[in-house]
């Protein structure tokens, strides 16, 4: 396993520990705190393979200044499991520690990948189902005023 995906697994709920301290904090938290940014909301699993073609894209845009990209694992993958599957893939994007589809105000969705685009006010502004590149993803935040 990688140091970037252990510290994937680690941080974000060491994070969240540490934030917790303060004041109740709820599922959308690690979303709400890039607020600002453009967030981009992706479901994959490591067997789809359109999901796998996505990551490198998914990549490059998280690495932009003004946009984040969280994942969600479909199956629900915690741990070294977790972990060992972000490494196989080389997602170097923060993961969400649960599924957000419910505060997001969207069905679990039943295609993947599908990434939920958020504008930095914190509204859902597009979910987009299948695969999608970075350009996609750039023209649906144009298209939403970004």
């Amino acid at each position: 396993m990688t140091l970037r995906a252990r510290l994937a697994c680690l941080i974000l709920p060491f994070g969240l520990a540490i934030a917790g301290c303060s004041e109740p904090r709820g599922p959308l938290d690690p979303i709400g705190e890039h607020l600002g940014d453009w967030v981009l909301v992706n479901y994959w699993a490591e067997w789809c393979k359109p999901c796998i073609h996505e990551v490198p894209e998914l990549n490059k845009l998280d690495g932009e200044d003004g946009i984040t990209v969280l994942g969600v694992n479909y199956d629900g993958v915690t741990g070294d499991d977790l972990a060992a599957q972000i490494d196989a893939l080389d997602i170097a994007f923060a993961q969400l520690p649960s599924d957000p589809a419910a505060e997001l105000g969207i069905d679990r969705p039943q295609v993947l990948p599908t990434t939920v685009v958020i504008d930095p006010d914190g509204r859902r502004v597009a979910t987009l189902v299948g695969p999608q590149t970075a350009e996609t993803l750039r023209e649906a935040m144009e298209e939403s005023g970004g």
